[in-house]
Parts: structure tokens; sequence; C-alpha cells
């Protein structure tokens, strides 16, 4: 049965900051792949309908695995639920992530939902994942740099 998995993180940044990085294509290169793997975005329309393509590189192996999906409900600084799929059938079925953005008073509190994480891929490599993107995505956002 696929998994789902759960995160949770308080970044010292903007709600806002937090909601642009995963929407513009030059952040998620930067921050969503974990460490070891490099991302290219081959194509990102963040709107209700858009949809999302790009593809992991091991930096290592030099082998890769592409995926992409359809953006669901964005509610800016608040809220994106988007799909990814596997082009790889041996990674079957669609992912459905929810992205909860609150601002708290030290900055912004996020919850991540990832459900449907094919069988094959053990939940704790997920976690793993996950942390390091999430370490990505506090050094991207967290820095004020007002030049």
């Amino acid at each position: 049965m696929p998994s789902t998995i759960r995160l949770h993180r308080v970044l010292a940044t903007s709600p806002e900051k937090v909601y642009r990085a995963f929407l513009e294509a030059d952040a998620v290169a930067q921050w969503l792949p974990p460490s070891g793997f490099v991302c290219t975005v081959h194509h990102l329309d963040p709107k209700v309908g858009g949809s999302h393509r790009m593809s992991f590189r091991n930096f290592t192996t030099g082998q890769s695995h592409s995926f992409g999906g359809d953006y669901v409900e964005l509610v800016p600084g608040e809220k994106l639920v988007y799909t990814d799929r596997f082009d790889d059938p041996n990674l079957p079925g669609e992912m459905h992530v929810t992205v909860l953005i609150r601002k708290v008073s030290c900055g912004a509190e996020i919850e991540i939902t990832q459900a449907g994480v094919p069988d094959v891929i053990p939940a704790e490599a997920c976690y793993l994942g996950w942390q390091d993107s999430l370490s990505n995505l506090a050094r991207l956002v967290e820095p004020e740099i007002n030049q």
C-alpha cells in the first residue's frame, strides 16, 4: 500500500518567500533535490491547471529519473496542492502533495503531506530526502539580503 509522508518545519522567513520557492523554477532546482542530486526543471507553469516537469540526476552515477504533475490548488503564501507522477513504470501511481504555510511569531511554519508514494520507495528514504530538501530550502529562504 502506498505510503504517506508527513513533514513539519519552521523557517525564519516569511510565508510569501517560502511559497515563491515552490513556484519559481530556478529556486526549485536549487532546493528540492536532496544531497547528491542535481535538478533540471523542464517546465513549470504555476497556476491551477498548470503543470510541472523535472528530473533529478544522481551526481555519482549519472542516472536520472523524471517526473511531473499538475497544480491542483494554489493560495498565495498559504497553500499549494500538486500531483507528481514518475515516468518510470516501476514507480506507478500518482502522488498528491499538500504544502500548508502559516505565519508564526518567528517566521513561517510549513506542513507537507506527500500521499501515494510508490511501495517500492522506502518511507525512511523519503524522509531522509525531504530532510535534505528542507535544509536546502532553509538556506535559500532564510537569508534576508536587502541590496
